[in-house]
């Protein structure tokens, strides 16, 4: 008896067993920096950053560079989950979105009240409004049986809605001087990948070579650069051939997927990490962390996505627009909302693009980003130990 070809499992969806791994590299990675930059090698840590390799410093090249293939990734992510995946539906689609959009705008409003006496810091009222996948779903993954499956969807669903949401900001709000030839560039091959798509081009080389071009002449444009991935995968086809839209197991943006499955998480994540986590704690005291943008990245992570992501499902479930995601409880939405205050890597992220030309302002933001992600996952997770199980409250309702 011959059936329907199963539906590919989605990538995050199929990482979701091994995203602790991939989250205990990126803590690694950020604690080697933060031991390395606070050690008798912190000069030589930074002198290697500045160094130039070509046109860019070791630095740019992460950031600019290496972060275009995360980027690339999330992009790939983004567009499998609209058309196939946990966000193919409007249903799908309305808690973990309502969820998202609060955890985004209550964030930002802590930290522009926390900062209005400050217009240079206002510049980075979009940092606490990211969550950080790969940390978020390894601490929910260290948590095992105790969490509901359901759960690791619905904040996964939440994070790639998060993300788009994180590159519409950037794209937006922290682009400058533009160049129209660079820019013209650009567009003209974006116009033939996707050109290339509705031909049915189905080899990935010329999609990875015209990305190349692509990444280089965004970079000259003065849009970020990393936005050229996002750009590329949203032309990758998600078919076999023109007009077939089973067997997406074999198509070209599900085979890139996994040729950067193993890539991003443990090889260029954990870079950046190390490459930007790293904050000399010399002439720090505790009033450093009341200072009002550190705090506001703080108590915007920490603070505005517990409210913004709960209030919000809250209201959303009371409503009707939505149910709790099943044999969840409240306590658990409460662990998940707490979890999604970790904004270590696209905080960071925004953080450098916000004040690209002050060191000082980046070492408060870091500061902020450490502090307010720690006492997230501390947080999230002694709610999610001590939270009753469903059949456990269900039996307790019962007697």
């Amino acid at each position: 008896m011959t059936g329907k070809p199963a539906r590919p499992v989605s990538v995050f969806r199929e990482f979701l067993d091994s995203e602790a791994s991939g989250g205990i590299v990126l803590m690694g990675a950020a604690l080697l920096a933060l031991v390395v930059a606070n050690s008798p090698l912190s000069g030589a840590y930074f002198a290697a950053l500045k160094t130039y390799v070509g046109p860019l410093n070791v630095e740019h090249w992460i950031n600019d560079g290496l972060m275009a293939v995360f980027f690339l990734l999330v992009g790939l992510e983004i567009k499998r989950e609209m058309l196939d995946g946990q966000l193919s539906t409007w249903p799908r689609r309305v808690l973990p979105g309502i969820a998202a959009a609060g955890g985004m705008a209550v964030p930002a409003l802590i930290y522009v009240v926390l900062n209005l006496q400050n217009e240079q810091a206002l510049r980075g009222w979009a940092i606490p409004t990211a969550t950080d996948i790969a940390f978020a779903l390894g601490v929910l993954s260290l948590l095992g049986s105790r969490v509901p499956a359901s759960l690791k969807v619905f904040l996964t669903a939440l994070a790639i809605i998060d993300d788009l949401g994180a590159v519409i900001i950037i794209a937006i709000f922290y682009t400058s001087g533009l160049s129209m030839p660079y820019l013209a560039g650009a567009a003209a091959v974006l116009v033939i990948l996707m050109a290339m798509n509705r031909m049915g081009v189905l080899n990935l080389l010329p999609y990875a070579l015209l990305g190349l071009v692509l990444w280089v002449l965004v970079l000259k444009s003065g849009v970020h650069a990393t936005l050229a991935g996002v750009a590329l995968a949203l032309t990758v086809p998600l078919r076999t051939s023109p007009g077939v839209a089973h067997d997406l197991e074999h198509s070209p943006l599900h085979r890139m997927e996994h040729s950067l499955h193993k890539i991003v998480p443990f090889v260029v994540i954990p870079i950046f990490g190390f490459a930007n986590a790293g904050v000399s704690f010399t002439g720090m005291s505790l009033s450093s962390l009341v200072e009002p943008l550190t705090l506001g990245v703080a108590a915007g992570l920490v603070i505005g996505k517990l409210v913004g992501v709960l209030g919000t499902s809250a209201l959303a479930i009371k409503l009707g627009l939505a149910d709790l995601p099943r044999n969840a409880n409240w306590a658990h939405l409460t662990g998940v909302a707490f979890l999604c205050g970790i904004g270590f890597t696209m905080s960071l992220f925004i953080g450098l693009l916000a004040f690209a030309d002050d060191p000082d302002l980046q070492k408060a933001v870091k500061l902020g980003i450490l502090a307010g992600s720690l006492v997230a996952a501390l947080a999230g997770s002694a709610v999610l130990m001590l939270a009753p199980r469903a059949g456990e409250e269900l039996e307790e309702d019962e007697r």
